[in-house]
């Protein structure tokens, strides 16, 4: 079974998404730092990131950035920010998704989830 990675600083957030995660049949694995995060991604079949753009150790646009020079997994980017310019950039660099962590995200992740992953 391919691995969904998700990196996020809020530990209270890692933990509500990967119970929403096996809930939902996925196996999933978070990390605080980008860094692990990008690690794991080069070592196990991953067949998604989920990633916040506030990391322990880097922020998420560098984080999506060394991702995207590493692998060709898809990035789903789940995140407290509404900006248009951090939309419109995410867009540019090939995300997938930008979800907002508030309102109907899980719902909106699932969709993206079952599209994404065979």
């Amino acid at each position: 079974m391919k691995t969904i990675i998700h990196v996020d600083n809020s530990m209270f957030f890692r933990k509500v998404l990967r119970s929403f995660l096996v809930e939902h049949g996925f196996l999933g694995e978070s990390f605080s730092h980008g860094t692990e995060a990008l690690e794991a991604i080069t070592r196990k079949d991953v067949a998604l990131v989920i990633t916040g753009m506030v990391l322990s150790d880097m922020n998420g646009w560098k984080f999506i950035k060394k991702t995207i020079l590493t692998s060709n997994v898809p990035i789903i980017v789940l995140t407290s920010n509404t900006s248009e310019a951090e939309q419109y950039g995410l867009k540019a660099l090939g995300i997938k998704a930008h979800i907002l962590k508030s309102g109907a995200w899980k719902e909106t992740l699932l969709s993206y989830l079952y599209r994404l992953i065979n």
